[in-house]
């Protein structure tokens, strides 16, 4: 049975006990704000994930400022988990991208019971459940696996450049940045402003009605309609723009991510930039 990619509260709390669930909130500037807001409060047996020291792996010359984990590493952290191959898993967050984070690592790495709560905590809240707050105890640990990589969710850097030949005459790369960062016109975190030569601008925010929320297929098609198959998405560094991976998968569109992203792309003066509107 396919696991669907989205889970609405009420399928969630009939499941509890019988699934991981797992608080993926986390803020940029600042790195606290996941951790401390899970000890406030967190959706019943929930387990937390923070970004850069579980959904990442450690930085180098290439890569990004949030490069992919090891299959090993990501392995130990599913074994923490206590996530064996038939475990379901539950992502949630307060805004959306980080589910959107563990949902493609664990689709990424062969795992494919796993889905996002919409809405998120606050949809977990407004339905008039319960939080706990404190840490949760340590699952009981799951086997190790020897996890697979499934090439055709990521695209690397290479692929990128090929695909700008393509860019040309359809769209085939998304920056999911905001317009602004796009255009070049504000860049606080990486060394060059703008984006790839050829991308199209989707701000992985269009895709959600409301925070972590994702719009109905229908919508999301429209948003979508301009795009070619198979399109590389990138970021600033391979997180928002899990969203719009999330988001084409919930319309039978199957995107590649560049986990690298912008942050990947510009660290290499001898790659291209692109600023302003294409």
């Amino acid at each position: 049975m396919n696991t669907p990619a989205l889970i609405e509260v009420p399928a969630l709390f009939a499941q509890i006990g019988s699934c991981v669930v797992v608080d993926c909130r986390f803020r940029l500037n600042d790195r606290d704000f996941g951790k401390r807001s899970y000890v406030q409060g967190h959706i019943p047996s929930a387990l937390y994930a923070d970004l850069e020291n579980d959904l990442s792996g450690p930085k180098g010359e290439v890569g990004g400022r949030h490069p992919l984990p090891s299959a090993e590493a990501f392995a130990a952290f599913l074994s923490r988990l206590g996530v064996g191959p038939e475990t379901l898993v539950v992502a949630y967050d307060d805004q959306g991208e980080m589910a959107a984070r563990l949902w493609w690592l664990l689709r990424y790495f062969g795992h494919e019971r796993v889905s996002v709560l919409q809405g998120g905590i606050a949809a977990w809240e407004s339905a008039g459940y319960a939080l706990v707050t404190g840490a949760q105890a340590p699952a009981p640990k799951a086997a190790l696996r020897v996890l697979q990589p499934q090439a055709d969710w990521l695209a690397t850097r290479e692929d990128v450049q090929r695909s700008m030949k393509l860019a040309k005459d359809g769209q085939w790369l998304v920056d999911s940045r905001a317009a602004v960062r796009y255009r070049g016109e504000h860049e606080p975190i990486d060394r060059r402003a703008g984006h790839i030569p050829g991308a199209h601008c989707y701000f992985w925010e269009q895709a959600l009605s409301s925070p972590a929320h994702y719009k109905s297929p229908e919508q999301l098609r429209e948003h979508f309609a301009q795009l070619d198959s198979r399109p590389i998405i990138y970021c600033g560094s391979g997180v928002t723009a899990c969203v719009n991976v999330l988001a084409l998968y919930l319309i039978d569109v199957q995107a590649r991510l560049y986990a690298g992203s912008w942050s990947d792309w510009c660290a290499d003066d001898n790659n291209p930039v692109a600023v302003g509107d294409l």
